[in-house]
């Protein structure tokens, strides 16, 4: 796998009834409903609606809705977990592809001595395939992932409900039901601050900006890090950084905010709102409401790769018309899949009814000043890129270069999401988005106690509206988590160099908000929210150590790859390329050679790339600038020299010119 698609493999795979019943189930078919269900050693777990479980020895098959993938969960006892490895192997198949890493992790979920292993497929095979071995209570309980990517990329949601729900015999899991919220004091916030401190430590994130408000007061906004690398300057509670998609929270408000005004219904139909809208055909383009434009429900299926690589032929107009090009995977309210068109075509239906004179774009950015940041008081929240990033106070994107050390990032792909941004264009800072999460405890109130917007537009936002795996569920621009009992709602953001989260737990008047300026900042802001809650609640000490493992699994993730890859890419796989490519979405790219160096020119932005021969003799160029490394094209076979690149559920193909 490319570091890329490993990336998005291992997002996915972060997790009752008695064995007869699971096999009366199976016997049936498809699964009509999720149905909690034991492993062959009694390890509680559910299986996912839709998919098919069956039984052989000591090994639970679940397969997929599409034939050709399965998860399959082993109890064993042996010596080590290598050895249980072994042995669910050969309960299952003999594996056909290289072990390229192994990793260990932190104890979760009642699971110690976890490891992963992680093997090399090929792309043409279009699938990943990795295992892991936990144990618990004298014995192993083994995994196997041997799975398509279009069927992860459909049904992620669903396999986090797998693995998340899967916990050895008798564990209860961690509760904070019914408890209270500790007053957040010094020693309190300084426990949270250095957490994030350790996380630079571990990470190489060069920056991160923290903000905690607790019963409508701040109690800490501030920073640990610098803005770049290279120089003194330290990021702040006003540090600039790009908040990614935490900016699909803003624009649901500015609809929520329409909603309450009575301009608009969650229901309406969307092509009574704008009557330019199309998605797919006309039957799927009628269903579409004004909800489902920003529930992740619909079924549509993430595609950015029109405007990552071709966004200098993009605008808010064509954004819109390309989702006319989209048609979703799976039916309307059956599973979360996470569109950013989608959502940026909920900000621009509501820019629409705010401004319908101006150009998408200009009306978006307009509607959300008057309507979201100069009420809430956001005075440096912007959608103006060059503004932001001409301001001192602002954080340069980081990431990891070819030898896994901390480096500036490719800055102007960060760009790409400017023609779809209500999905994740704004920037903003730790004191501008702690306004915004206190009127959200606030239950819409400002400061000075006014109504700024009536509870029940804006906490349907937060409604359930498709679930996210166990715990876990989409509403509207908002995530809901409830895993330890308690709610917190929240959402995440990631970019190049950038990774944000804001949270906040209604039932108890605390809130956060974490913005860091390097990868993988990822593992920062997701695990602080652990963090938070460890202290409000006195909970275990879990996010540190799970921070630790997840550092040490991204280095040998991005070591390994680089070991697999060849730079610069071999002279005489380069020279086989044509010197220019052409796809129809996504525009073209000039090959060029400078000096045994190979660079891929994609217009808006270029890249070296490296060359990688593949398990099955393919061969595959490799993008190794800063931030995007790991966009792999494959040479196809044949003497046309077409170059093919995939996403979880597209492929694109690059005819020579």
């Amino acid at each position: 796998m490319s570091l890329f698609t490993r990336i998005v493999t291992f997002a996915v795979l972060l997790f009752i009834y008695a064995l007869p019943q699971a096999m009366a189930e199976s016997d049936s078919g498809p699964l009509a409903a999720d149905t909690p269900m034991q492993t062959v050693g009694g390890n509680p777990f559910t299986a996912p609606a839709g998919w098919t479980v069956s039984v052989k020895g000591s090994a639970t098959f679940l397969a997929a809705p599409e034939e050709g993938s399965q998860i399959v969960l082993v109890d064993v006892e042996a010596d080590s977990a290598e050895k249980a490895l072994e042995a669910a192997w050969s309960m299952y198949k003999e594996p056909a592809w290289p072990l390229i890493d192994t990793n260990e992790q932190a104890d979760n979920g009642g699971w110690s001595k976890r490891k992963q292993f992680i093997y090399q497929t090929s792309p043409n095979e279009k699938r990943g395939v990795l295992a892991g071995a936990w144990w618990a209570d004298g014995s192993w309980t083994v995994y196997i992932y041997d799975v398509a990517n279009e069927v992860g990329g459909k049904y992620g949601a669903q396999i986090n409900l797998m693995f998340g729900s899967l916990i050895p015999q008798g564990f209860e899991r961690e509760s904070f039901a019914g408890m209270e919220a500790r007053k957040l004091g010094t020693a309190e916030v300084e426990e949270l601050v250095a957490f994030v401190q350790r996380g630079l430590e571990l990470t190489g994130v060069p920056g991160t900006s923290i903000g905690i408000i607790q019963d409508g007061k701040p109690v800490f906004s501030g920073g640990v890090g610098v803005r770049e690398l290279g120089s003194a300057e330290k990021v702040d509670g006003d540090t600039l950084y790009m908040i990614a998609s935490n900016t699909k929270g803003l624009a649901t408000l500015l609809l929520a905010k329409l909603v309450d005004e009575g301009k608009v219904d969650w229901k309406d139909k969307v092509v009574d709102v704008y009557p330019g809208f199309r998605l797919g055909d006309a039957e799927t383009t009628d269903q579409v409401l004004v909800e489902h434009l920003v529930c992740a429900c619909t079924g549509l299926p993430r595609q950015d790769m029109e405007w990552i690589l071709e966004f200098g032929a993009y605008s808010p107009g064509k954004s819109m018309d390309l989702l006319g090009t989209m048609q979703p995977t799976t039916g309307f309210g059956e599973l979360f899949q996470y569109s950013n068109v989608m959502a940026s075509a909920g900000g621009y239906v509501a820019a629409r009814l705010v401004h319908p004179e101006h150009e998408l774009g200009k009306a978006f950015d307009m509607a959300m000043q008057e309507k979201v940041f100069d009420p809430l008081g956001m005075s440096a929240t912007t959608f103006d890129f060059d503004a932001a990033t001409s301001v001192e106070n602002f954080a340069r994107a980081h990431s990891v270069d070819v030898n896994g050390d901390p480096a500036i990032a490719i800055m102007e792909v960060n760009r790409a999401v400017i023609p779809v941004r209500p999905a994740g264009a704004a920037w903003s800072n730790v004191n501008d988005m702690l306004k915004y999460i206190a009127m959200e405890l606030a239950a819409g109130k400002l400061p000075d106690g006014e109504q700024y917007i009536g509870q029940a537009a804006l906490q349907e936002r937060a409604v359930p509206k498709v679930p996210t795996g166990e715990t876990g569920y989409y509403g509207m621009g908002l995530m809901l988590e409830t895993e330890y009992g308690i709610k917190v709602v929240h959402h995440g953001g990631d970019l190049i160099g950038y990774h944000s989260d804001m949270m906040w737990l209604p039932e108890h008047g605390v809130g956060a908000v974490v913005l860091t300026n390097g990868d993988p900042g990822w593992l920062i802001r997701s695990l602080f929210q652990r963090k938070l809650l460890e202290v409000l609640f006195d909970g275990d000490n879990e996010a540190e150590q799970q921070l630790a493992s997840a550092a040490e699994q991204f280095k040998s993730s991005v070591s390994v790859t680089y070991d697999l890859l060849e730079v610069p890419a071999s002279t005489e796989e380069a020279e086989k390329l044509a010197p220019r490519y052409g796809n129809g979405a996504l525009g073209e790219i000039v090959v060029e050679h400078h000096d045994g160096v190979t660079v891929f020119d994609f217009g808006e932005w270029r890249s070296e790339v490296g060359s990688m021969t593949n398990p099955d003799g393919t061969v595959s160029f490799v993008t190794t600038a800063v931030g995007l490394a790991g966009l792999a094209f494959v040479v196809a076979e044949g003497e046309d020299k077409a170059l093919v690149m995939r996403d979880a559920q597209h492929e694109y193909v690059f005819d020579a010119l």
